[in-house]
């Protein structure tokens, strides 16, 4: 354990502020923190081996623009801006990354009014969008076809898993991998101690919560009650064994009464071509296939009665996914919507992720980012998608409030 730096009140402090969850939000807060004011001492505590293990590692790696988020919400705001700054901070310490723009395609007729709201809502969020007829759509890709479709130009591909990297090795802060959070023991006189799974405990003045997947259990931890659970949600990828028939970033027209995007095509920085994801739940918190149940997790999931809400709320759409899930014929067909070359044998299996949706009570899925503040805790309760493209103004953020906290505090 590192030096002592702090005593107060007979408290011994191992850091000013300690964050849980080695993520790109956990770390890119730990870099605002020690950016923001230099000398304060920061401790990042993460269970796995390495950065970035679960939802920053295991998703598109999209630089999402900020298209589909309403104007104003923190979604809209950060996603935009974070854009921006990711491709910036990418450039600067040269991390893989390519703007390449992206077209939303409808293919459906009852799908064209929402495509127009989202030419709105792209020009009021700033976005530049172009709208695209049949002939246009194939001029940016050949195989795609669509009745109409716009054009992203500031959407974007990145290695993410490379920016949370580069954030640990440049945030100054004392980062501890292999470090499972099993105990919070806050005393807002004082401070916070937590102990991990190796017995090791560590104080701090200020717990910030970036735990993620478990992001509601260590606010439980913590003494707070967070009015949401984490339901997981794991989203289920292909590659594409013919990449050719892609040339960039090919998304459906995405249904308003679910955070999801649908089923897309998605060129990375390799060069190879994601389709997916679906989005089913899943029987673990770091449940990335069906063999993966872990009783204890399932059995709070559907003690939860959010959870019976949204399945009698969206048993329908829920049924779809899952049969897209089990059948390859059917992910197939929903694939053929937009690349009608495809088949089945151009579909090979690649690493799930999992989505740690917040759902209230009522089964109202939270869409916006969540963040609580309580007695010397701040948590991040609702990181979705585009939390990576948004991860460097959330941090600030988030480090904005953790620093206000220890003003208070006196230094």
């Amino acid at each position: 354990m590192r030096e002592v730096v702090r005593v107060r009140s007979g408290f011994a402090y191992d850091c000013d502020v300690l964050v849980i969850g080695g993520g790109i939000v956990g770390l890119s807060t730990a870099y605002a923190i020690t950016r923001a004011a230099p000398g304060t001492r920061v401790t990042v505590l993460e269970k796995e081996p390495g950065p970035a293990r679960h939802q920053t590692g295991r998703n598109s790696g999209v630089i999402h623009s900020g298209i589909y988020y309403r104007p104003g919400s923190l979604k809209a705001r950060y996603a935009v801006r974070g854009a921006a700054e990711m491709v910036k901070f990418c450039a600067e310490y040269g991390i893989d990354h390519a703007v390449t723009g992206k077209l939303i395609v409808a293919t459906e007729r009852e799908e064209l009014p929402r495509l127009h709201a989202l030419v709105q809502r792209g020009r009021e969020n700033g976005i530049p969008v172009r709208e695209l007829g049949p002939a246009q759509i194939m001029e940016y890709e050949p195989e795609v076809r669509g009745l109409a479709a716009i054009h992203v130009g500031s959407t974007g591909v990145c290695d993410f898993v490379g920016v949370a990297r580069r954030l640990a090795e440049t945030s100054g802060a004392d980062i501890r991998y292999g470090a499972q959070v099993v105990q919070v023991d806050r005393r807002p006189a004082l401070g916070v101690a937590v102990r991990t799974a190796r017995g090791d405990v560590v104080r701090g003045r200020v717990l910030v919560n970036c735990a993620g997947l478990r992001c509601d259990e260590i606010a439980r931890m913590t003494g707070d009650e967070p009015d949401m659970r984490i339901v997981p949600f794991r989203g289920e990828y292909y590659e594409l064994a013919r990449p050719e028939l892609v040339r960039g970033l090919v998304y459906p027209v995405p249904d308003p009464a679910f955070p999801f995007l649908g089923v897309h095509l998605t060129r990375g920085i390799d060069g190879g071509v994601h389709v997916g994801p679906n989005a089913v739940p899943a029987l673990a918190r770091e449940g990335y296939d069906w063999r993966t149940v872990r009783p204890r997790e399932l059995g709070a999931t559907l003690a939860w009665p959010g959870s019976w809400h949204i399945a009698r709320r969206h048993w329908r759409y829920g049924a779809g996914e899952l049969h897209r899930s089990l059948s390859r014929a059917a992910f197939t067909e929903a694939v053929r919507r937009l690349l009608p070359a495809v088949t089945q044998e151009d579909l090979v299996p690649a690493p799930a992720g999992v989505r740690a949706q917040a759902v209230l009570r009522d089964g109202t899925l939270v869409d916006d980012f969540l963040i609580k503040e309580a007695p010397r805790a701040v948590h991040v309760l609702n990181a979705p998608s585009p939390a990576a493209t948004a991860s460097l103004p959330i941090g600030r953020e988030v480090a904005r409030r953790a620093l206000g906290m220890l003003e208070l505090q006196g230094t």
